[in-house]
C-alpha cells in the first residue's frame, strides 16, 4: 500500500501563536556512513536555543508547542511560505529530536485541522494498532494480568506506529511542502544537538535503570555512561540518518523498507544487554503489520455550547465524547456566576459522570459499537446532569448510563472503575496568516515510551498497547477497550478547537494521558466561563476527576482553602504534582493570533509568531 493510501480523517482544530525570534532552519548535509561516538555531555558545546515565552501574539502565523526549537522548526516554514500544515509536521518531527521521550517516530497521534477557506475541520487518526496476531489475552500470562511495568518495558507493547503515515498523509492532502523539506530542520538539530534542560535530565534519570538495560538506549541518552548534565548538548545523528531516509525514499521506508525491518526486528528480539536482570518479553509485530497500516479519516466530535461549536477527536480517541459530554452537562449552569468552591464541585461531579459514560462506551469504533451521537448529545447529558447535587457528592466508581435510551437520574447498573493510563505526551498548535489552524497531539504513551531505541536508528518505540485494558475492570460490565488484532487502544487525546459562526475562537491540547481530557476541559471553562486570559486558563491550578474515589489537585488547590470547603461536602483528593501541559490559541479580534503556552509546567512552553508586530 502507497503512502498515498494511509489516509484518514475530517476533523478540527487548534491553533497557535508565537513569540520572538526563530531560529533559522538550513538543509542539512549528507549523514556519514559511520556512527560517531555519543557526545561527552562535559565538553559539548550548549547548542543555540531560542528563548521560552509562555504568551505571544501577532501576525503572519504562530507556533505554540512545549519546546523552543520545535516551535522555531515551526515558525521558520511559516516565514518561508508554507501552511499550517507544514509547519505542524516540522514542529512534529523537531519534536522527535528534542521530546524524544514524548513522542516521535515510533509513536502515533491525532492530527486536527481547520480549513479557513472552507470552514471545515479534518480529522487524521494516526493511532498506532496492536499486531494482528493480538488478541484479548495479549497482556494475561496464566489468565492473569502480567505486572505493567514488565508489560511497558517489552516488544508486546509496541504498537504499530502511525506517526510517519500521518506526517506523510497530512502533507499530500493538505500541505504545500515536500516531506523532504519540513524535516530537514530536524535532520539539522538532530546533528548539531539540542541543549539539555531541567526536565529532560530529569526524566532521564526516572528512566535510568531500564535504559541501562538497553545498549543502544544507554549509549544516545546515557552518554559516557552517565546522565546528561543540564546545559550540555545532546546529539542524536542516528535519528538525523533515519530523517534523511524518510525524507529522500518517503515513509515506505517504514512501512515497506529497510527501516520497518530494522523496526520489528528490535520488537520481536529485544536487543537486551547481556546479564540484565529484567525480563523483556518479545512482541509480535509484523512485516505484514506494518505493511497495511492505515491512517484513518473520519468525522469531528462536535458540542453546541452557548452559542459556540466544539469540535474534537472521535473515538477511538475518547476526548471529544468525553468533552462533549462534560460540557453538555454543564450547559444549564452559570459557571461565572459561581463561587469557586461552587464552580469546582460542578466541573468535578461533570467530569466524573462523563468519565464513568466514557470507560463502559468508548472503544475501537471498528471493533466495538461505539455510540457517539448519544454520548455528544444534549439529551443523553441532561439525563445525566440531574446527579448532581450541590450539596453531596458522587461516589465513584459511578455507573454508566445508557445514551441509546437516557434514563432520568439513572444511578442504577454496574460500575467500572477507571483504568491506568501513562501521562506523557506531547502536544503543538499552528495557525498560519491565511487563518488555517492545526492542533496535533502525538505520544509514544509512558515517559520513555518502551525504553527500547531501535539500534542505530535514534528513536525510541511506543508502549502504547499498554493503553489497552489488560483484563476487564469489572467482569460484570463489558470493557470496550480490550486488545484484537489490528486494534487500536482507546486514546485521552484531545486536539480542540472552538468556532464561532464558523471561525476560530479559541484552540487547545495537551499531554498527560487520561489527564488530557480534564485539563482541555478545565481550561476551555476557565477561559470561556470565569473570564480568565488564555495564558492564565492555561497556567491555573487544576483539578483531575476521572471516576476516581479521589480527585487530583495540583498544589494550587491542594494548598487553597476551597480544599477544605469541597471536603466538607464529601469530596477526596489526592495530590498530584503537575498535571498535563497546555497550549493554545485564540485569534484576536484585531486579526492577530495570540497563542499560550504554560508558564512552569514541564519547564514551560514556547510561543512563537512570525511578526510580533504588523
Amino acid at each position: 500500500m502507497t503512502p498515498a493510501r494511509r489516509l484518514s480523517a475530517l476533523g478540527v482544530v487548534v491553533a497557535l501563536a508565537g513569540s520572538l525570534t526563530a531560529v533559522p532552519a538550513s538543509a542539512a548535509s549528507p549523514a556519514a556512513t559511520a556512527r560517531p561516538p555519543a557526545a561527552d555531555p562535559s565538553t559539548a558545546a550548549p547548542a543555540k536555543t531560542p528563548p521560552k515565552v509562555p504568551v505571544a501574539a501577532g501576525y503572519g502565523g504562530a507556533v505554540s508547542s512545549v519546546d523552543a526549537d520545535a516551535s522555531a522548526a515551526g515558525i521558520e516554514v511559516l516565514r518561508k511560505g508554507g501552511n499550517a500544515v507544514d509547519a505542524a509536521v516540522a514542529t512534529a518531527a523537531a519534536l522527535g529530536v528534542t521530546e524524544p521521550y514524548s513522542a516521535g517516530v515510533g509513536g502515533g497521534g491525532y492530527f486536527v485541522s481547520y480549513d479557513a477557506k472552507s470552514r471545515t475541520i479534518r480529522t487524521l487518526d494516526g493511532r498506532e494498532t496492536a499486531p494482528r496476531s493480538a488478541d484479548s489475552g495479549l497482556f494475561l500470562e496464566n489468565g492473569k494480568p502480567i505486572p505493567f511495568d514488565q508489560a511497558v518495558t517489552s516488544g508486546l507493547s509496541v504498537g504499530t506506529p502511525g506517526t510517519p503515515a500521518t506526517w506523510n498523509t497530512a502533507l499530500e492532502r493538505w500541505g504545500t511542502r515536500p516531506l523532504r523539506e519540513l524535516l530537514k530542520p530536524a535532520e539539522k538539530l538532530a546533528r548539531d544537538g539540542f541543549t539539555v534542560d531541567e526536565t529532560f535530565r530529569s526524566q532521564t534519570a526516572a528512566n535510568e535503570a531500564r535504559f541501562r538495560d538497553f545498549p543502544a538506549t544507554a549509549r544516545l541518552f546515557l552518554p559516557g555512561g552517565k546522565l546528561p548534565v543540564v546545559g550540555s548538548t545532546l546529539k542524536n545523528p542516528d535519528l538525523a540518518r533515519t530523517y534523511k531516509e524518510l525524507g529522500d525514499k518517503g515513509v515506505d521506508a517504514l512501512y515497506d523498507g529497510r527501516l520497518g525491518k530494522d523496526v520489528v526486528r528490535t520488537v520481536r528480539k529485544p536487543p537486551v544487554r547481556p546479564g540484565a536482570e529484567r525480563k523483556v518479553r518479545p512482541g509480535d509485530l509484523t512485516a505484514k503489520d506494518l505493511r497495511e497500516y492505515e491512517v484513518r479519516r473520519q468525522a469531528p466530535t462536535k458540542a453546541r455550547y452557548r452559542g459556540l461549536d466544539v469540535y474534537g477527536m472521535a473515538p477511538g480517541s475518547s476526548g471529544g465524547t468525553t468533552i462533549a459530554e462534560a460540557l453538555n452537562i454543564l450547559e444549564h449552569s452559570d459557571l461565572s456566576k459561581l463561587s469557586q468552591k461552587e464552580y469546582l464541585h460542578r466541573y468535578i461531579e461533570a467530569s466524573r459522570i462523563a468519565f464513568a459514560d466514557r470507560g463502559r462506551w468508548v472503544g475501537d469504533p471498528e471493533f466495538e459499537d461505539v455510540p457517539t451521537r448519544g454520548l455528544t448529545s444534549q439529551r443523553f447529558a441532561d439525563s445525566r446532569a440531574c446527579l448532581i447535587k450541590d450539596d453531596a457528592v458522587l461516589t465513584s466508581p459511578l455507573a454508566p448510563g445508557d445514551p441509546r435510551d437516557p434514563r432520568p437520574c439513572e444511578a442504577g447498573g454496574r460500575a467500572a472503575p477507571t483504568t491506568y493510563e501513562g501521562e506523557n505526551t506531547t502536544h503543538l498548535t499552528v495557525a498560519d496568516k491565511w487563518g488555517n489552524v492545526v492542533a496535533y497531539t502525538l505520544t509514544i504513551e509512558q515517559t520513555g515510551g518502551s525504553g527500547i531505541v531501535v539500534p542505530g536508528r535514534g528513536f525510541l518505540l511506543n508502549n502504547e498497547l499498554t493503553d489497552f485494558s489488560f483484563a476487564p475492570a469489572n467482569p460484570a460490565v463489558h470493557d470496550p477497550n480490550l486488545p484484537g488484532p489490528g486494534k487500536r487502544p482507546r486514546s485521552s487525546m484531545s486536539p480542540t478547537i472552538v468556532l464561532r459562526d464558523g471561525r476560530p475562537v479559541v484552540a487547545l491540547g495537551s499531554p498527560g494521558g487520561a489527564t488530557i481530557i480534564t485539563t482541555v476541559l478545565q481550561s476551555l471553562l476557565n477561559h470561556l466561563e470565569r473570564g480568565m486570559p488564555l495564558v492564565d486558563a492555561i497556567a491555573a491550578p487544576r483539578a483531575s476527576q476521572r471516576n476516581a474515589a479521589a480527585t487530583e489537585l495540583e498544589p494550587g488547590l491542594w494548598d487553597s482553602p476551597v480544599r477544605a470547603q469541597l471536603e466538607a461536602i464529601g469530596h477526596r483528593f489526592t495530590r498530584n504534582p503537575e498535571i498535563g501541559a497546555a497550549t493554545g490559541v485564540q485569534r484576536l479580534p484585531d486579526g492577530r493570533w495570540l497563542a499560550a503556552a504554560e508558564k512552569q509546567r514541564r519547564g514551560g512552553g514556547a510561543a512563537m509568531v512570525v511578526r510580533p508586530k504588523g
